[in-house]
């Protein structure tokens, strides 16, 4: 192992591979609007951070299928701080104003979050799979399509949560059987203390989903109003009816019945 630049085989520069990156923010506004690379620049930081998400939520997943519990934690803990970067990202767009944003924004039609692929793998591999969004999908690639299915028969957080149950000789038969589970679960974290330390890093990945949603929603509604999507979705009404969603109801049923 040799340090220093002596030989320059990698640089900084080529391991990023910088050049490609810093290339890859292009305006559809001519002459660009100001802000129009700021958005740009935020939504890809976005979808790199999802690559990020999904290399972990994946690995994390199969450790708690392969009995690797404080692994499983240590991955979902991480998943967490990546998880409160991308709802502390949303105050950088929320420094454009509506008056900004016109600027560019009839350029991005049909163009939509709602099309981001690896977000949706993101809830489908955390445990909100919805067949419906694939017939919904406009403008999607057949490799695109191809991983959403994937993403739909493969294995949720919370089938690989369930799996640990079982393995530790725990009811997980159905939802009622899971329920008695996580009760008694909690009275006895002596005896359980990995598994209760499994489900609220479960808790807290659904918890701050719930919150970029929450705080999505008051940007889109601060940036646009009540305008439809560039996609063509009912924009913020859509973003809301998505508030309530829980990856795992029954976590947050526990509270009601301790």
């Amino acid at each position: 192992m040799h340090f220093g630049e002596e030989g320059a085989r990698l640089t900084y520069g080529s391991y990023l591979r910088l050049p490609q990156l810093l290339d890859q923010q292009r305006p559809e506004s001519d002459p660009p609007a100001h802000d129009e690379l700021l958005f740009i620049t935020v939504h890809q930081v976005y979808e790199l951070w999802f690559q990020l998400l999904l290399h972990e939520v994946t690995a994390a997943r199969d450790a708690m299928v392969d009995g690797r519990l404080w692994w499983a934690k240590h991955l979902l803990t991480r998943m967490h701080e990546v998880q409160r970067v991308l709802i502390e990202q949303i105050g950088v767009l929320e420094t454009m104003t509506p008056q900004d944003f016109l600027e560019f924004r009839e350029h991005l039609s049909p163009a939509s979050g709602f099309q981001s692929v690896q977000f949706r793998e993101l809830e489908f591999v955390s445990g909100a799979k919805d067949p419906g969004f694939l017939e919904r999908f406009r403008g999607i690639t057949d490799e695109e399509r191809t991983r959403l299915n994937r993403r739909l028969a493969e294995p949720t957080l919370w089938d690989a949560f369930r799996q640990v149950l079982r393995d530790r000789g725990l009811a997980a038969e159905d939802d009622a059987a899971v329920l008695t589970t996580l009760r008694e679960v909690a009275a006895d974290r002596a005896a359980h203390g990995e598994v209760w330390d499994l489900a609220e890093a479960l808790l807290e990945h659904d918890a701050l989903a719930a919150r970029w949603r929450a705080r999505h929603v008051t940007m889109v509604e601060r940036m646009i109003g009540t305008k439809t999507g560039t996609g063509g979705s009912s924009g913020a009404a859509y973003l809301r009816g998505r508030l309530d969603l829980h990856y795992y109801p029954l976590l947050w049923e526990l509270r009601s019945t301790l």
